[in-house]
Parts: C-alpha cells; structure tokens; sequence
C-alpha cells in the first residue's frame, strides 16, 4: 500500500501534536467514566455506560487519524514566495472582494478561518500565479494581490 504525503504547515502540524496530546491526556478520565458507569449495573440500558463507551470509540479513532497523518506529514517551509504554492499567504480580489487564504493541505482546510486546500477548485486555480496576474476562475476575474 502506497502512503500518500499529507502537506501540513508548522502551526498545523503543532495543533494535531496538541490535540493528540489532549486527546491521550483525556484517555483515563474516559476509563474512569466507563468504571464509574459500569458500576451502576445493567448495561443494556444504561445511557452513561453507553455514552462513555462512544466517547472513547471517538476519542481512539481521533487519535489514530492523528497519528497517521502525522506519520505521513510533510512540512510545509515558509520563506518569501514569487508564486502561490502550499503554505503562501494570498492576497485577493475576486470580482471586486478583497480576500485573504493561506494555501493548505486538505487535511488544514478550513474556509472559515481562511485556509484553503490546494485541492479545492479555487486552490488549484491559484497554484503557479504571480503576485499582479489576473485569471478566469469561473467566470469571475481573480487578481493576486500580494503574496507572502
């Protein structure tokens, strides 16, 4: 089986070793729940047994993703940038909207904070231009501001 390489930047990358880190500092707390809840008897229906079992079902699956994708996670270097790649900080204006994204992984991606995955249609549009060029991106014009 072929590994796939999962680009992450420095903060990315710190923030999956944090929440791994919590995630495994949550682990007997969770234990703990389970033993206190098993105590109570019939498990069939008791709801804090279950929740707890599912809240480390959760917790575990979490924590071998990370784990993975640590595995396999290759640093995005920073420094200046004459073109968008993976890790540029973007400056945009999109049909008359000023937007700013940093170019992250798929695993990074998150609109809402303004990262968005080199994969995405308007991410791989952006791949290879140059801060002042103007494109097409689905019918709207889209010039490159700035790059950092």
């Amino acid at each position: 089986m072929i590994k796939k390489t999962i680009s992450l930047t420095a903060e990315g990358k710190k923030d999956l070793e944090a929440e791994l880190d919590e995630l495994i500092k949550s682990r007997p707390m969770i234990a703990e729940r389970i033993a206190t809840a098993r105590a109570f008897g019939d498990l069939s229906e008791n709801e804090e047994y279950s929740s707890a079992r599912n809240e480390q079902k959760i917790a575990e699956r979490r924590i071998l993703e990370i784990q993975e994708i640590l595995k396999n996670a290759k640093v995005i270097r920073g420094g200046k940038r004459t073109k968008v790649d993976l890790g540029a900080l973007v400056s945009l204006d999109l049909g008359g909207r000023k937007l700013e994204y940093t170019i992250v992984g798929p695993t990074e991606a998150n609109p809402l904070e303004g990262k968005i995955s080199n994969e995405s249609p308007i991410g791989k549009a952006l791949l290879g231009h140059k801060a002042g060029e103007t494109f097409d991106f689905n019918g709207r014009k889209v010039k490159v501001i700035n790059i950092q």
